[in-house]
């Protein structure tokens, strides 16, 4: 997002590429940062010189969902400079797009930096003739897509890295509070929006050219946070028909004590905290990475279930977009089953077509790599499915959405409202479909198990094959179109290798986008999708098994064999793939 070289090994012109970053950069940290990398480049050291080239080997990427990266200086890392850059990028397509007076809202999470990032786009606005709604505090991602449709905004920005590692930063932007098509009010950016801000960017001057007020911009204070609330628990539509304990963790992050609120105001009091991960820690102390689907990072909240003999455990990530669940179970190991993404998703999904059945109307939705089992939930409510390519910028867009859900732990459960995921949303309707079954003498494991018996058992799992860089995993999908593909898996033989680049279909007789992925299916209706990280160097592989239940056999069983087959594909998979999963 500047017009600086590549740093290469010369000397000279590391010195000229850094000087010309420091004088510009309005942060002291970052230009002393430059200044003691510079110097140490130039006595030799070798470590100075590759924190140098990767800090300046190019720009952060800015696509659909904005940027994400490291903090530290150069145009390759999260920092003020790239901020205001970024946010004059957008002001320049909003006065194209929108003309004089546009208005941009701007939230940000509790990491490090995101108030310093917040505060400089609430300047840039400004300065450029822009309104700025800056939040008046660290707040949830879903409180800023809120605000989008609830203010009329043309634009939203969100600081934060979501379930990124500590060191991280991003710049989250969404456009079209005042967007004519209802899909398209408050949603993530898409292309061909991406494209257009990142030229805009590009074609700025140097950054002492961007003008930024010192003072103007308007503070949001807690009369959106108490409509972002109550809207969650009306637009529910019932209240606690039991008493549950919840468990609940925010896992270090901003969501925590809007999460309570609105279950209390729901119905359920009885809401006991993971104290070691509720306040705000930029540090996250106590994971590795912040992420519910990370291994070990539910411990300290199925600890405290089992201790409190709670009724359901949820995890928010840091910026509450997401969130995930688990319930007692008997059956497992420790007595308690986090539940995938897909398992969660069927869950809402037929919460929320039985509420869409009553009017008739209304569209499900899941991303090609989510579970297949919300087609058939659709169907059997009388309801339209769609299928869309990765990603809430895909899915809050399906026209007529009621429900939408990725198998990575997102859930858009009030597309009225909020056109994106929400962690804190679906965390209140997960409790009280929970409570309700819980007063019909149920739980929310006998739903799936019933669920299971009507469509089929649908198992998923997600693996990632890793490599030391991004040309291996080019070359494995090169090698997978090419013919390289398993001849089997699991036993059963593979029928269909489908390249998505040719444009999958979405249910609906329409074609999706080419993207780069395959999915493989065999004769049993096993699927794998595989598809390359847009952000590391590693190959995401879905794999889903589906088996029918006969009758008289008990659910459980089946799931051992869905689980054992699961294993099997998983472990054919790397020997397949050639690369360390």
């Amino acid at each position: 997002m500047t017009h600086s070289p590549k740093v290469a090994p010369t000397t000279g012109v590391v010195r000229t590429t850094v000087a010309q970053w420091i004088a510009e950069d309005p942060d002291e940290t970052t230009r002393e940062e430059l200044a003691g990398l510079l110097a140490r480049h130039e006595a030799g050291d070798p470590a100075a010189t590759a924190a140098l080239a990767e800090a300046f080997s190019g720009p952060l990427t800015f696509g659909s969902a904005g940027m994400r990266g490291r903090l530290g200086p150069g145009l390759g890392r999260m920092n003020r400079a790239v901020v205001i850059r970024a946010t004059a990028g957008l002001c320049a397509y909003l006065r194209e797009e929108v003309g004089a007076g546009f208005v941009v809202v701007i939230g940000y999470d509790a990491r490090h930096c995101s108030d310093v990032f917040a505060r400089d786009a609430a300047a840039v606005v400004t300065g450029a003739g822009g309104r700025a709604l800056l939040m008046d505090s660290h707040c949830p991602t879903p409180l800023l897509t809120f605000s989008l449709r609830a203010l009329g905004a043309d634009a939203g920005i969100m600081v934060t890295a979501s379930h990124n590692p500590a060191q991280d930063s991003g710049f989250k932007v969404y456009l079209g509070g005042r967007a004519t098509n209802d899909w398209d009010r408050g949603a993530q950016i898409a292309p061909p929006q991406d494209a257009a801000i990142s030229e805009a960017i590009t074609a700025l001057g140097s950054l002492e050219t961007i003008p930024r007020a010192e003072s103007g911009w308007e503070l949001i204070g807690p009369e959106l946070r108490e409509g972002y609330i109550e809207r969650v628990v009306t637009a529910a539509r019932t209240t606690a028909a039991a008493d549950l304990r919840i468990v609940l963790s925010a896992m270090h992050g901003v969501g925590g004590r809007i999460c309570v609120e609105a279950l209390r105001r729901a119905g359920f009091d009885d809401v006991v905290v993971v104290p070691e991960q509720f306040e705000p820690d930029p540090g996250f102390p106590t994971v590795a990475i912040p992420n519910p689907e990370e291994a070990g990072t539910m411990d300290l909240l199925l600890d405290l279930a089992r201790r409190e003999r709670a009724d359901l455990a949820i995890a928010l990530d840091p910026d509450a977009d997401r969130c995930s669940v688990a319930v007692p179970d008997e059956t497992v190991a420790g007595g308690w089953r986090q539940l995938t993404g897909d398992a969660v998703g069927i869950l809402l999904g037929e919460q929320a077509a039985e509420l869409a059945a009553f009017t008739g109307t209304g569209v499900l939705a899941s991303s090609i790599a989510s579970g297949r089992m919300l087609r058939k939930i659709a169907q059997d409510h009388g309801l339209a499915h769609r299928i869309t390519p990765t990603g809430f910028t895909w899915i809050s867009r399906v026209p007529g959405l009621v429900f939408g859900y990725e198998e990575a732990m997102g859930y858009c459960v009030d597309p009225a409202s909020v056109r994106d995921k929400d962690g804190i949303a679906a965390a209140v309707r997960m409790a009280l479909l929970s409570s309700v079954l819980k007063a019909q003498g149920r739980s929310l494991v006998s739903l799936l198990d019933r669920l299971a018996q009507r469509h089929g058992l649908h198992l998923t799992c997600q693996m990632s094959a890793r490599a030391d860089d991004a040309g291996v995993i080019d070359g494995v999908m090169r090698r997978l179109r090419e013919g390289g593909a398993p001849a089997k898996l699991a036993g059963s033989p593979v029928v269909d290798v489908f390249d998505l680049m040719d444009g999958a279909s979405d249910g609906n007789g329409a074609q999706l986008p080419p993207a780069d992925g395959i999915i493989i299916k065999t004769a049993a209706d096993d699927r794998v999708v595989l598809r390359p990280s847009s952000t590391e160097s590693k190959l995401k592989c879905y794999c889903e098994v589906v088996m029918e239940i006969p009758d008289g056999e008990p659910v459980p069983a089946v799931r051992t064999a869905a689980s054992e087959r699961l294993a099997v594909i998983r472990a054919d998979l790397r020997g397949a793939l050639g690369i360390c999963v």
